[in-house]
């Protein structure tokens, strides 16, 4: 038999207290942020060594879901949780924002770089309405682009989604005849298109497919150097996403105490009309010392994660809703 020497014996021995002192948290939700919060979690771990935070980026509804089941410690979602979704929980859920994102009109037409589109537009493309790239609404929006007489595909998400929920809460407040006859939430009944899973998947299929238009969060455009078109908004101004525009549309709203709110369609000459809060879900209640874990990162979050927002196309919180949401953290228990 062998024997392990003294000193390696005495350095399994410390290594073990050190090992056992590792605390772990998992999360699970929405694509639209994961970017970003992977930065976050991997600069905290910087912070604070003994502590590793996982994430699944599994969409807003898988999010909701393992949140409400607690298989999780913390969910994420850009789309609230609605009343009925809160009255399946055992205890209260607080919504935390954490940065602003926007959802772009992805496209894939071979010589046109400065697409314009505007809400009603989209929605009747979305709705199968407007089914060829040379049709008179996208022509008139555009003129002298050399658009293709093809057929549009319609990419949107196959799974239950934040970004969904942004972009079709978007669609209802400019087409009634999409709020009666697909609606809003994180998932809906398609009328066309093709489905891809996640903010990635979505992505991938626009940057296959010639002639396509999907939505993505802009993060993903940008990684994918996928084209996004420019935005109607509520002022009559084509607006591109851009942190500026996503900020502007953030900054006449009125924030509830519960922070579940929509700055979709946003007043403002320079707002960006598809731009959203996005959201992580957390129990006022936790069992452990998880609640203590979680309430550290956040208020890390607050103080040294937003400075990170913009280098990976997000905008940071406003300073107003910095000093609510520090407040709400304070709850956390």
């Amino acid at each position: 038999m062998t024997r392990i020497p003294k000193f390696l014996a005495f350095a399994v021995l410390l290594a073990a207290p050190a090992a056992a002192q590792m605390k772990t948290v998992n999360g699970a939700g929405a694509t639209f942020p994961y970017p970003i919060y992977s930065k976050w979690f991997d600069e905290y771990h910087k912070v604070k060594p003994e502590l590793q935070i996982n994430y699944q980026s599994i969409g807003s509804g898988g999010g909701i879901r393992q949140i409400t089941e607690r298989t999780v410690d913390f969910g994420a979602t850009d789309g609230p949780m609605t009343e009925e979704q809160l009255m399946k929980t055992d205890a209260s859920i607080l919504h935390i924002p954490t940065v602003l994102g926007a959802v772009v009109p992805a496209y894939n037409l071979k010589g046109v770089s400065d697409l314009k589109l505007s809400g009603p537009v989209l929605a009747d493309i979305f709705l199968g309405k407007i089914k060829r790239w040379t049709d008179p609404a996208i022509v008139k929006l555009n003129p002298g682009a050399a658009l293709p007489d093809a057929a549009i595909t319609v990419v949107h998400r196959s799974d239950g989604s934040g970004t969904t929920y942004c972009w079709v809460d978007y669609l209802a407040k400019v087409s009634p005849e999409w709020k009666t006859k697909v609606g809003v939430a994180t998932a809906v009944k398609w009328p066309i298109g093709l489905g891809g899973k996640g903010n990635e998947g979505v992505a991938g299929l626009v940057k296959l497919t010639p002639n396509s238009l999907g939505y993505v969060e802009l993060i993903y455009a940008k990684q994918n150097a996928i084209a996004y078109a420019s935005v109607l908004n509520k002022s009559g101004k084509f607006v591109k996403a851009a942190i500026p525009s996503v900020t502007a549309a953030a900054a006449g709203v009125k924030m509830p105490k519960d922070y579940r709110v929509s700055i979709t369609d946003a007043a403002g000459a320079e707002a960006y009309p598809v731009s959203t809060f996005t959201w992580m879900l957390v129990y006022e209640k936790n069992a452990g010392d998880k609640g203590a874990v979680l309430k550290e990162f956040l208020k890390w979050m607050l103080k040294d994660g937003q400075g990170m927002a913009s280098t990976l196309g997000y905008a940071p919180l406003p300073d107003s809703v910095i000093a609510m949401v520090a407040k709400t953290i304070e709850t956390i228990k």
